[in-house]
């Protein structure tokens, strides 16, 4: 009896194996080129002809249009490791697409794929309790986190870029770190400005706001500037229910519609009697920031006071702007005091085309800041704001972890040593799961080789070789010597190997115990 529709193909047992195996090396492929910071760019063109440049893994797996399903799982896999640690993507790639690749060999010599997956749980659990072991404990100074960002960003821009950021991170990391207190990223702000080159981004110890006051006699400059952090609507109001005016005469209606604007009107008195008593007979300015409207008149009477006003600002920059220039979000104007306000040296106001930002600048002790990233276009500036926002996880992972591990290959060869020898000492077949391990880490240092120019296998036995002389050493991509990680300042998160290792075998054993692959969610002949 056909149990599935006619029209579904269904692949059995070697082929479903064969056809897996195969779109994870052809994944492993496409992403091979990018890894390290010797790596190729990919150009992606969409179908509106939007160009986009990058080396970034997960970028390239988002943008990429994968039908095959294990290429998809695999990519969603790597995916999810760039959503935890921000890094690791493309080594996770590799390999899924080496592990399954070095089982190919045993596979076809007729060995159960389950006995492989037996020796791969084994290689697992065995990696997290070695990489306990491997850890670099360092004093988390501003010069190891450098060298971290460093790391990070170097395999996703240019070398120049990747040094000019690394310091600006490891900086806006330091500067919103509160004792006993969760790292908040969301505490950075991330702004771009299409101006000028990407050798002028910078960090900027205060706020940076995507618009501008919206008076024209609004002062465009102020210095020593109190800041009000308001969540008030000033603006007129429609009730929440239907009503209406009911009026007899025109005078009757000049009167309620002059007692309603009275209500906003003086909360804006209210406002400005405030900037009064403080600011009149001194050179102190004052700044309104509201999470509300702002409507013409009240702009208008602000204006006349001297206030910059500026409204409708994001939720999350009512909470950088307390944390960045001090004094408390208000959510009403009665009672205010000079305590609920904040205070900045510098507020100004820069004009770019049509687009205006306001610099909020000269804060003391600030807990918030602002990234500004500038670039000639806006493939560039996309690039550098992806590559940003990995390399601040990496900070925020390094100091929460408290330590780092080996870089440029170190580890993985470390760890192909360690379960070369574990496997020895396991008796039967399970052993050949742990050889197919060990071999696949090693497409890590053999492919940062290959994208420096130089002989995989040669440098390969260099780096086993003073392994095995006891010199932890990673791969030098500028020469394809061996070189001492710690020395020169080549690091990698322990996080992200942790997860590339967990997951990467996780997503390689449930691929090799695949033995059919069903396309049959509907009758696909084309009957009704």
């Amino acid at each position: 009896a056909q149990l599935l529709n006619p029209g579904a193909e269904v692949s059995r047992r070697g082929l479903a194996l064969h056809t897996t195996i195969s779109a994870a090396k052809g994944l492993q492929d496409v992403l091979r080129t990018n890894l390290g910071p010797k790596g190729t760019i990919k150009m992606l063109v969409s179908g509106a002809g939007d160009i986009k440049l990058t080396k970034d893994g997960k970028v390239l797996l988002d943008e990429m249009q994968i039908k095959n399903p294990t290429a998809s799982l695999i990519a969603r896999t790597a995916t999810a490791q760039d959503d935890i640690c921000g890094d690791g993507t493309t080594s996770t790639v590799l390999l899924i697409g080496e592990l399954l690749k070095q089982s190919e060999r045993y596979l076809a010599e007729g060995l159960h794929p389950r006995v492989i997956t037996d020796g791969f749980d084994i290689a697992r659990a065995e990696l997290s309790k070695w990489l306990d072991d491997q850890k670099v404990p360092r004093t988390i100074d501003r010069e190891l986190l450098v060298s971290v960002a460093r790391c990070s960003l170097s395999t996703k821009l240019v070398e120049h870029m990747a040094n000019h950021l690394s310091e600006m991170l490891a900086d806006a990391v330091l500067l919103i770190k509160r004792d006993n207190l969760p790292i908040d990223l969301h505490m950075v702000e991330i702004q771009t400005m299409e101006h000028q080159t990407d050798a002028d981004s910078r960090l900027v110890r205060g706020l940076v706001l995507d618009h501008g006051g919206r008076h024209p006699d609004m002062p465009k400059q102020l210095t020593n500037a109190y800041i009000l952090t308001c969540n008030v609507s000033l603006e007129y109001e429609k009730s929440d229910v239907n009503s209406g005016f009911f009026y007899k005469s025109a005078e009757e209606r000049e009167k309620m519609v002059d007692a309603e604007r009275e209500v906003t009107n003086e909360k804006v008195r209210k406002i400005i009697a405030l900037k009064k008593k403080l600011c009149d007979g001194t050179d102190k300015g004052f700044v309104v920031i509201n999470q509300k409207g702002i409507d013409p008149q009240s702009l208008d009477l602000l204006a006349r006071a001297g206030i910059l006003g500026l409204r409708r600002a994001k939720r999350r920059n009512m909470e950088r702007l307390t944390l960045a220039c001090g004094g408390v979000a208000v959510n009403a104007v009665e009672d205010l005091q000079e305590s609920d306000l904040g205070f900045a040296g510098n507020v100004y106001e820069q004009v770019l085309g049509e687009d205006k930002f306001t610099f909020i600048e000269g804060v003391e002790n600030p807990f918030s800041c602002t990234l500004l990233l500038k670039g000639p276009n806006k493939h560039t500036i996309i690039q550098i704001r992806d590559a940003v926002r990995d390399g601040l996880r990496a900070v925020k992972h390094t100091i929460e972890d408290n330590c780092v591990l080996r870089g440029g290959g170190a580890l993985e060869v470390a760890a192909s040593r360690h379960l070369r020898k574990l496997g020895d000492a396991v008796p039967g077949k399970t052993k050949l799961g742990l050889y197919a391990f060990a071999d696949a880490l090693l497409v890590i240092p053999k492919t940062l080789a290959e994208n420096g120019g130089f002989d995989a296998m040669d440098c390969v036995m260099k780096l086993q070789d003073e392994h095995m002389r006891g010199n932890q050493v990673g791969l030098d991509v500028s020469t394809g010597e061996p070189m001492d990680p710690l020395a020169t300042g080549v690091y990698d998160g322990y996080l992200v190997k942790k997860q590339m290792f967990g997951l990467s075998s996780v997503i390689a054993e449930q691929l090799l115990l695949v033995d059919e692959i069903l396309r049959a969610g509907r009758d696909v002949s084309g009957r009704k």
